[in-house]
């Protein structure tokens, strides 16, 4: 049998790094919006988009509950970004106070 070389183990910082530069290089919402539908399934954008769209009912203090019967996302993915919002890396925040200044 041949031999195949080994695959290059990933470098997730790496590949995470790319991937923001290709987002950074980006010049308006219609680019960002191409991308994103060449990048990702139906329901992948539809998750990323659920995300989005509770960020700021929880800025305003609703309850998951209520977010759910709102807008249909569910409350465990509620949760997921309401910790992402407290704990995470800060991007929500940087992206909020971005579209602030607009």
């Amino acid at each position: 049998m041949k031999a195949r070389p080994a695959p290059n183990p990933k470098d997730t910082q790496a590949d995470l790094a790319s991937l923001a530069d290709a987002f950074a290089a980006l010049d308006d919402v219609g680019e960002v919006a191409a991308f994103l539908r060449d990048l990702c399934t139906p329901a992948e954008l539809e998750a990323i988009a659920d995300r989005w769209k509770v960020v700021p009912l929880l800025q305003q203090g609703m309850p998951y509950r209520e977010i759910h019967e709102r807008t249909g996302v569910s409350v465990t993915t509620t949760g997921r970004v309401a910790r992402s919002l407290e704990h995470g890396h800060r991007g929500y925040a940087a992206a909020i106070a971005r579209l602030a200044t607009r």
